[in-house]
């Protein structure tokens, strides 16, 4: 009997252990907005063939429409205006937009609709991608919220505006 419970202690220790380690296959990117604060999240999953972003973000533009990037670095210094998140994710070396004859980025995703309250709410899949290990892998990279929407033809970030909010995907 004292040999049965130890059995089921370990297995059950193995288990815990298995299930408390992160996920390759799922990231979080906590926004951060202009003025420094935590302002939203998105949660990415990784699918057969590329990544949900699912994206709550406050503190935007009521009423408007705004770009929605991934930038190729995993920095956002709010000081800065998030400009230590870099251009945007490009491992192909193609043009911006998806109205580009020789785009879009990998980085390049649709605009994305803030309400009159303030919050944009969204689900995109960006199939250019995918969250680990290969060229156009994600994880260690930006999400950024512009303060325009991205016309999809203008060179080289589709006159988005200025980076309101950026989160680095963990």
């Amino acid at each position: 009997m004292k040999r049965l419970i130890t059995t089921l202690v370990l297995v059950l220790a193995t288990a815990t252990a298995v299930y408390a380690q992160p996920s390759s296959q799922t990231a979080i990117a906590n926004f951060i907005g202009k003025d420094g604060k935590e302002t939203g999240r998105a949660a990415l999953t990784q699918g057969k063939t590329g990544v949900l972003i699912e994206v709550e973000v406050t503190n935007l533009p009521p009423g408007q429409w705004v770009a929605f990037h991934i930038h190729e670095t995993g920095k956002c210094d709010a000081a800065h205006n998030h400009e230590s998140a870099g251009k945007h994710f490009n491992p192909g070396n193609t043009e911006h937009g998806f109205l580009a004859a020789n785009g879009p980025h990998a980085g390049d995703m649709p605009n994305q609709y803030v309400g009159a309250d303030g919050v944009l709410r969204g689900q995109v899949f960006n199939s250019m991608v995918v969250l680990d290990n290969a060229e156009n892998g994600i994880r260690g990279r930006a999400l950024m919220i512009h303060a325009k929407s991205d016309d999809n033809r203008s060179q080289p970030s589709g006159d988005a505006g200025e980076r309101l909010a950026c989160a680095v995907i963990e």
